[in-house]
């Protein structure tokens, strides 16, 4: 990543399928085995070998961001295919059982294991990852701070895990609810400045708490290397048009509080024990619930809530270019989310298979 402002970098991590058993198969090696020489550094394997990560180059606007998440999605779906699996994005694979899928032979998913034991084994689950470019590191933490009041609402537009290992957990997202038992998770402290951020760091390596700054998984975070913010709170979406919008809707936001920033206009800050009763709602209720807005103290649609958010950054869009990828997320409210989604075909089939269906079907939906 560059410093460039508000530049773009995306990260999916998809589900490698049996399509005949609608099961998981732990073949990533089969797919690297072709896709390191078309995707190169842009395809990576993650801790469990039925996981297979992608990341686009660094990308001026959401237009060359659309183009470069369709060919890794494309290219991706195509070397499964060749080797008869295919992709599937959803946070949490309908009935997988995580201690069936075997464990990437690697030191540092190694040393993680031995960490975490189980909580990390039982970590099967896949996230959208969004980077947007900062011109620091100290304007970053305080556009940072701002942006953990939009999390939960981002996170809700996002949901797409109701199942875990073959039961409706009653949740739009339990993907997170998985992730939470990892430590350094969730929406981070307010940071007084760059250099209370890098005294943090600092005392979690001095006393072995981390061996890096890239333990650190909270839902927003100043990247360890480079100079953007990562919006980390995502469920992978279905449908790469939702994977867009919500990039779109993340760099909007990011342009709109640097900009306060830069002119010395307040943004209220809460505390995160706030910010965490709006992130359990958004988990369990997605879209269909309801959040508290702390300034008039009442819940309030989170329909609403969305709406208001549009209003907040509809002056940075046309600047940005992405007024088409954002007012796509006025669709994500009709059409439901891809939790949503799920949960339809399986009140309508009590069939998983029929799910698992879907999730491959939409994966590949609006790909060039």
């Amino acid at each position: 990543m560059t410093s460039k402002l508000f530049t773009l970098g995306i990260e999916e991590e998809f589900q490698i399928v049996d399509p005949v058993t609608r099961d998981l198969k732990s073949h990533i090696e089969e797919i690297l085995e072709d896709g390191k020489m078309l995707l190169r550094e842009n395809i990576k394997p993650e801790m469990h070998q039925s996981v297979v990560e992608v990341g686009t180059e660094i990308c001026e606007n959401i237009q060359d961001a659309r183009r470069e998440v369709s060919k890794l999605r494309n290219t991706l779906d195509s070397l499964a295919r060749n080797k008869g699996l295919r992709i599937a994005a959803s946070g949490t694979h309908p009935f997988a059982k995580w201690d069936a899928q075997k464990i990437t032979d690697h030191q540092r998913y190694r040393d993680i294991v031995e960490d975490m034991q189980q909580v990390a084994r039982a970590n099967l689950i896949f996230g959208l990852h969004v980077h947007v470019g900062m011109p620091d590191r100290e304007t970053a933490i305080h556009v940072m701070n701002t942006a953990r009041y939009f999390l939960p609402h981002i996170f809700a537009l996002s949901t797409n895990s109701p199942f875990w290992k073959g039961r409706n957990t009653g949740f739009r997202s339990y993907r997170i609810k998985i992730f939470e038992r990892f430590p350094r998770t969730g929406i981070p402290d307010i940071f007084e400045s760059l250099s209370d951020y890098e005294d943090y760091i600092k005392l979690l390596l001095k006393t072995n708490c981390i061996d890096n700054p890239k333990r650190i998984w909270w839902d927003i975070r100043l990247h360890p290397f480079f100079d953007t913010i990562e919006w980390r709170v995502c469920d992978i979406p279905m449908r790469v048009d939702e994977t867009i919008a919500l990039a779109a809707l993340m760099q909007a936001v990011t342009a709109k509080l640097y900009k306060l920033y830069k002119q010395n206009l307040g943004f209220r800050m809460y505390k995160t024990r706030l910010l965490n009763e709006n992130r359990w709602r958004a988990a369990r209720y997605g879209i269909s619930g309801k959040l508290i807005d702390f300034g008039k103290q009442q819940e309030v649609p989170l329909t609403d809530l969305i709406d208001e958010l549009l209003e907040f950054v509809d002056d940075e869009i046309d600047e940005l270019g992405s007024r088409k990828e954002v007012e796509y997320v006025k669709e994500i409210l009709r059409m439901g989310t891809g939790a949503d989604r799920q949960l339809k075909v399986w009140e309508e089939t009590k069939d998983m298979n029929a799910v698992v269906d879907l999730i491959i079907k939409e994966t590949s939906m609006g790909l060039a």
